[in-house]
């Protein structure tokens, strides 16, 4: 991805009309690039060539273009976890995949991934142990936590003996979203006899799916007594 410049040889053209999607392309990129702590309307306003009070036609402020990205992002990302819940394999395996699917997001698209987690429509992507609902009542779409929580239950329709789907949903959650974070950040260990993200995805899942289905010894264990 080439880096934005600041000359106005490097603003975006537009035609009228089209204002509102070269400033979401124009977030978009900015925080692939810079991240999204930084972030300004008028920066945003810069790299298409308008002036900052253009931009409040189309959007109330700076976290309602970043909530317009994060519902873009969102909507993308579903859509890549419903193919790989379709795709073709075993159970396991098509749940597995949703998460190399995940991790494959945040590496291709990390605006929209900081975006779906780190403006207030990331609230709608926080565990929603009440049918997804947030403080303030339903959150306005599902969240990744949500379509794993499904995927669970589709797949693996004998349960987790006792153990509530959502208590394995939430592990494997975390451990792609903490994966995707580390490798972002540069801090997975590299190099000869070290996995790389996938393979520790794949023997996390594993690990998660087959410890939740195998029977605590004796009746009762860590197992039975999760949520």
């Amino acid at each position: 991805m080439r880096p934005w410049r600041d000359g106005p040889s490097d603003r975006r053209n537009y035609h009228h009309g089209n204002l509102k999607e070269a400033l979401i392309e124009a977030a978009r990129r900015f925080i692939a690039e810079r991240g999204i702590g930084g972030f300004t309307l008028v920066d945003a306003a810069r790299l298409v060539g308008v002036t900052p009070a253009a931009l409040y036609r189309h959007f109330r402020g700076r976290e309602a273009l970043l909530e317009e990205l994060a519902g873009r992002g969102f909507a993308e990302l579903a859509a890549r976890l419903a193919r790989a819940l379709t795709s073709r394999g075993t159970p396991l395996e098509r749940f597995t995949r949703m998460g190399e699917t995940y991790l494959s997001f945040a590496e291709e698209e990390p605006a929209y991934y900081a975006a779906i987690f780190e403006t207030r429509g990331g609230q709608a992507a926080s565990p929603g142990f009440e049918g997804g609902a947030g403080a303030d009542g339903p959150t306005a779409r599902p969240s990744p936590f949500d379509l794993l929580v499904e995927a669970l239950q589709a797949t693996f329709a004998d349960g987790f003996g006792g153990v509530a789907p959502r208590f394995i949903a939430l592990e494997v959650w975390a451990l792609a979203h903490g994966l995707a974070t580390l490798s972002s950040a540069g801090h997975l260990p590299r190099g000869p006899g070290f996995p790389d993200k996938f393979e520790l995805l794949r023997a996390g899942v594993l690990a998660l799916v087959h410890g939740a289905a195998r029977p605590a010894e004796g009746g009762a264990g860590a197992g039975s007594s999760r949520p």
